[in-house]
């Protein structure tokens, strides 16, 4: 159900907390960590870039939230699958917290209105991804980790993520070209073009992914595998091997 609030704004306190609610089962405490989650890094001013101080983008909450998404989903994992091994547990996270599934939760839960009333005028899919990791990081420095727990499983994994269709989902892009190259006798690499640490201080990996040498895709991401599986999967589009498919 989408949530009609476009002919008022969300900057008084009142209203902003109350369609937090709605996201979040309960009434947040400190709304200034979730103005901070939906202040994009594109709306940091010259002054704080010049003077470093603390800063007030979502960047570091993003930093945080990754981290405690994977955590609750791991669990959520292990105790579903008792009898599943570690491959089959570390698949299975990555398609339910990738950057494409959180996309696609964060539009489903409208965040990007939050996005638009705290200043961000170009909003893009990635964007999306990085504001719900920062999202879960101001839920959990607001009201502690049993209560993120229950959030994320409840309001974000029961409700926007099949996992049994996503058993029979294979997004191991990699192990996919690496048969296609198997099959057609060709020789699959990769290539590191960039290793850097962007300012938040989160490694970040550029990576090529070469055919018998040529290069025919690259990607980015926070690991290098990631970054692979992403080039991997470029590639295999690219290549017309595999369709690119989006739902939300």
């Amino acid at each position: 159900m989408v949530r009609k609030f476009f002919n008022y704004t969300l900057s008084t306190d009142k209203v902003f907390v109350r369609e937090l609610a709605k996201i979040l089962g309960f009434i947040p405490n400190n709304v200034h960590l979730y103005k901070r989650a939906f202040t994009h890094k594109s709306l940091t001013s010259k002054e704080e870039k010049i003077s470093k101080r603390y800063p007030t983008n979502n960047e570091r909450l993003e930093f945080l939230g990754d981290a405690i998404l994977d955590s609750v989903t791991a669990e959520y994992l292990f105790r579903k699958y008792p009898t599943q091994d570690e491959g089959f547990l570390t698949q299975m996270r990555s398609k339910m917290v990738n950057r494409k599934a959180l996309n696609k939760i964060a539009a489903h839960m409208e965040l990007d209105i939050f996005l638009r009333q705290l200043g961000a005028t170009r909003i893009s899919q990635t964007m999306m991804g990085n504001t719900f990791e920062a999202f879960v990081g101001a839920v959990y420095l607001d009201v502690g980790y049993k209560r993120t727990k229950h959030f994320i499983i409840n309001r974000m994994l029961r409700q926007y993520i099949d996992v049994h269709e996503l058993e029979t989902v294979n997004t191991n892009y990699k192990s996919q070209l690496l048969e296609y190259s198997q099959k057609n006798q060709k020789t699959i690499s990769y290539d590191v073009l960039d290793h850097y640490r962007t300012k938040n201080n989160r490694e970040r990996f550029k990576i090529a992914v070469l055919l018998d040498g040529k290069a025919l895709a690259t990607a980015e991401d926070y690991s290098k595998k990631s970054a692979e599986q992403k080039a991997s999967e470029k590639a295999l589009i690219q290549m017309g091997v595999l369709i690119k498919k989006e739902k939300l």
